[in-house]
């Protein structure tokens, strides 16, 4: 177990090193696209979702969804980064580069990955052709992470993956 755990661990610190060593272009972009992910951005997104779907009723039930799926999985995902307290990549990987913010939290699983597929599941599932642009858009947020060097890929992962457990927990359920 401990040998399939230290190869998952190199694994996982090979790709860190290899998105996160991309040009400061990249680094630039992802630095205004990882924000799509943040806690302002995402309450932003709910409350203006909460007012279009006054509007447009139909939308509503995909609001209440997107919303309370946001909620549940930052609970959940607070009490995951207090219980496995994994250190950021930039803090324990030599030659990590750090663009941006330097957390001083813990870096299991990505809270920014969590948010942004926590608001854009239910969408997806509701209106799938909106996959199209909700995914490889909820995918950038993610990657930036590993790109800005505060997340492992394991991180934003696990951050996609509790969205996606919460979403069809509230949703089937």
């Amino acid at each position: 177990m401990d040998n399939m755990l230290t190869r998952f661990r190199h694994a996982d610190d090979k790709l860190f090193y290899r998105i996160n060593g991309s040009k400061e272009l990249y680094r630039s972009f992802f630095g205004y696209v990882t924000h799509l992910g943040g806690a302002k951005f995402s309450v932003g997104s709910i409350f203006i979702l909460f007012i279009l779907g006054r509007y447009y009723g139909w939308l509503m039930d995909t609001v209440i969804a997107a919303a309370v799926s946001l909620i549940i999985s930052h609970i959940l995902m607070m009490l995951l980064k207090k219980g496995v307290k994994r250190i950021r990549p930039y803090m324990t990987l030599p030659g990590a580069i750090i663009h941006g913010y330097q957390f001083k939290d813990h870096s299991f699983p990505s809270g920014h990955s969590t948010a942004i597929f926590s608001i854009t599941i239910p969408f997806m599932i509701h209106y799938p052709i909106s996959m199209l642009v909700l995914f490889p858009l909820s995918w950038l947020v993610g990657y930036s992470r590993v790109v800005l060097g505060v997340h492992y890929p394991s991180d934003v992962l696990a951050g996609a993956f509790l969205a996606f457990v919460t979403t069809m927990a509230i949703l089937f359920i």
